[in-house]
């Protein structure tokens, strides 16, 4: 069931289905609701699945106010969602982007939740220059994306090293999904929620006691270093090493990735 639920001024579209324990979904930066079609569908027989499309991305309103999408607030927002969704304490699973929000949520809003699966997640940066450093960046492309439009900026992101992993077919898809997004959604989304503005976690992990499974491809070097320090870190986290797969675990190596996340719900009914 689609749906468009008004919170705080602005409406969020969500994709919600099956039936059962109850588990919020969050894409990543550029990303929506689809890029958990196949998750969904493996999860549908024992949860209730909420696939959300953050603020400024897919369906969900797109602010000019920069405000609007600050990570306190956007999680605030999400809040206020699963409240009108009547979801109780859920489980929680966030890519990239969406997994910073969701370490975010998980450690303002405790709580609210069962348990925590990261995906290629991180606790932001450490140290003011650093945050600095990539606070200027993020502004500066989002003013690019403003300036040049959609078509050049998924060219410029398509680009990046990142992605380097994925097979031409995954490419193909995430190219036709990332140009129905807005160049306003996308450019604030920069700015208020980028690593470098969101607020460093990295000396809260100590404190954050659900558990937690930690997805990370074996081809990422980057977040391989990260999620090890936040395993380390966390005192209930496992982390979960997939070969054959970058950045985008879901996309590059779906049954691995759909195998951990399963695995890891069935031990939190267990």
């Amino acid at each position: 069931m689609k749906i468009r639920l008004p919170i705080n001024g602005h409406h969020y579209h969500a994709v919600v289905s099956g039936d059962g324990s109850p588990i919020l979904l969050l894409h990543g930066f550029t990303g929506d609701v689809s890029a958990w079609q196949n998750l969904r569908l493996i999860l549908e027989p024992s949860h209730r699945v909420i696939a959300l499309d953050i603020l400024g991305h897919g369906g969900s309103d797109s602010p000019a106010s920069v405000e609007c999408y600050r990570m306190e607030q956007v999680a605030a927002d999400i809040i206020a969602l699963l409240d009108q969704l009547a979801a109780g304490k859920i489980h929680l699973l966030g890519y990239s982007m969406g997994g910073r929000l969701a370490l975010y949520l998980a450690w303002r809003y405790a709580d609210r939740f069962h348990s925590l699966i990261l995906e290629s997640a991180s606790p932001g940066l450490r140290g003011q220059q650093a945050r600095a450093e990539r606070i200027r960046r993020d502004h500066q492309l989002a003013d690019q994306i403003e300036a040049k439009g959609i078509e050049w900026f998924v060219d410029f992101w398509e680009n990046l090293p990142l992605w380097d992993s994925q097979d031409a077919l995954v490419k193909t898809s995430q190219r036709r999904q990332r140009l129905n997004n807005h160049p306003l959604g996308l450019a604030n989304s920069l700015r208020g929620m980028g690593s470098g503005a969101q607020p460093s976690l990295w000396e809260e992990l100590p404190r954050l006691n659900l558990p937690a499974q930690l997805i990370v491809g074996g081809l990422d070097h980057k977040f391989l270093r990260i999620n090890r320090e936040m395993a380390a870190a966390m005192p209930r986290a496992a982390m979960k090493v997939v070969p054959h797969a970058g950045h985008r675990v879901h996309l590059e190596n779906p049954p691995r990735f759909h195998k951990t996340v399963m695995s890891f719900l069935r031990g939190q009914s267990s």
